[in-house]
C-alpha cells in the first residue's frame, strides 16, 4: 500500500482513531471524517482505514450514519472511491 509494515500501518490507524475519536464507541459522523483526513495526510489508504473501522462497526453507536459518511467522504476525496496510491509506490 504505501511502503510501510503492517504493524506499522496498525499501529498509525489505531493513533488516528484515539486523536480523533478517543474509541470506537465515541465514531461520529464529524470525527470520522477527521479520521479518515489524517489517515489521508498520513498517506494511509483512508479506504484501507474505514474497512479497519468497519470491523468494529458492533461497537459504533451511529454505524449506518458513520458507514454512510465515511463512504461518502472517500467517494469525494479518492478516485472514485478507488485504492489509494501513495507517491511512494511510485517509485
Amino acid at each position: 500500500m504505501t511502503g510501510y509494515s503492517k504493524d506499522f500501518i496498525q499501529t498509525k490507524m489505531e493513533q488516528n482513531l484515539f486523536e480523533t475519536c478517543g474509541s470506537f464507541e465515541n465514531c461520529t459522523e464529524a470525527n470520522i471524517q477527521s479520521f479518515l483526513s489524517k489517515c489521508y495526510e498520513e498517506n494511509l489508504d483512508p479506504q484501507y482505514c474505514f474497512s479497519w473501522v468497519s470491523e468494529h462497526n458492533a461497537k459504533i453507536p451511529a454505524w449506518n450514519q458513520v458507514s454512510k459518511i465515511s463512504q461518502e467522504w472517500i467517494n469525494r476525496h479518492t478516485s472514485t472511491g478507488s485504492t489509494f496510491t501513495s507517491t511512494n509506490d511510485l517509485d
